[in-house]
């Protein structure tokens, strides 16, 4: 029973709170004019106006402190729903306060979580579809038109070595430029669908995507690395991938180093460059794309200013046991 009258004194609502707060200082201030040994005169005199003054005054002030302190929760509040970022979860705010405040925060904190749980269905959705996507492209790719050109370049072959002296330099030229499209053309089919990966494992997968950036990469890798499972290694390689395409199409940098170190239940990635850094600038679809798979998994990625200069990203996942 006491219980229950006690919930039912932390449901006062915010308007009742304001009044009875309110209604508090104004008790006090006639209690003061009534059983005090101040009386007005009429008409008033200096000193009874200074009086009354100062009391005015000092009911304000604590008016105001009164209000302000009941109404702080509301200012946490506000500021956590300013600065949100769904791709950054943190700790929810403390449901302190009484009454509808408490509720308030309460389900604010409900909202979030329900956000951030439909976001996470929606973002694995679009994702699965996008790789299912990229795997057919590459398969198309390597099939189709992979073939094509294969079957192209028997044919300029063919043509060239029946043709007279003076033609052949021009069908080799041909036969050139169609041997660099079709490299092209695999190299865009391993990026869309990273077959080395499943083939050969991450580290693999790893070196032979630094070896197509232009950059010089500095490679650093455990041996020994805690399994991982399929999902977690194709975020790896992802972020990887999206790290080394921003560096070389942004960072300004010629050099970066790359690194995976195993821990007793975790694989860190690293990649950090020696370019012009992130500086204020926000994030691009790249990084959230990174912040995106990393959800996915439950892993930590950290992006910013590496020392002394460049950007430095940083993917923790779990082991393939953890995850179980």
């Amino acid at each position: 029973m006491a219980g229950s009258d006690h919930g039912e004194a932390a449901r006062v609502s915010l308007f009742g709170r304001i009044f009875l707060l309110n209604a508090l200082v104004l008790v006090a201030a006639a209690a003061l004019l009534v059983f005090g040994p101040v009386t007005v005169s009429t008409p008033a005199l200096l000193r009874e106006v200074l009086v009354l003054a100062a009391g005015l005054v000092v009911m304000l002030i604590a008016n105001a402190v009164l209000i302000r302190v009941g109404l702080a929760p509301l200012g946490r509040l506000t500021r956590a729903m300013t600065t949100i970022d769904l791709l950054k979860p943190g700790p929810r705010l403390a449901a302190r306060g009484h009454g509808e405040i408490a509720e308030l925060i309460t389900t604010f904190n409900s909202m979030i979580d329900r956000l951030e749980a439909e976001r996470g269905y929606s973002a694995a959705r679009a994702l699965s579809a996008q790789e299912a996507e990229r795997r057919r492209v590459a398969q198309e790719l390597h099939d189709e038109v992979g073939q094509s050109l294969t079957a192209v370049l028997l044919g300029l072959k063919r043509v060239a070595d029946q043709s007279p002296q003076d033609m052949r330099e021009e069908l080799h030229q041909v036969q050139e430029i169609t041997r660099s499209t079709l490299d092209e053309i695999r190299r865009i089919a391993r990026r869309l669908r990273p077959g080395v990966l499943e083939e050969l494992g991450l580290v693999s997968a790893l070196k032979a995507l630094t070896a197509e950036t232009g950059l010089t990469v500095r490679q650093s890798f455990d041996k020994n690395l805690p399994a991982l499972d399929a999902e977690t290694e194709l975020v790896v390689y992802r972020v990887a991938q999206e790290g080394l395409t921003n560096t070389a199409r942004h960072a300004q940098a010629d050099e970066v180093e790359l690194t995976l170190r195993g821990r007793p239940s975790e694989v860190e990635l690293r990649l950090r460059d020696n370019g012009r850094g992130i500086r204020d600038n926000a994030e691009g679809a790249g990084i959230r794309g990174m912040r995106e798979r990393a959800l996915l998994v439950g892993a930590e990625l950290a992006v910013g200013p590496a020392t002394p200069r460049g950007t430095e990203i940083t993917l923790v996942v779990k082991a393939k046991e953890e995850r179980g």
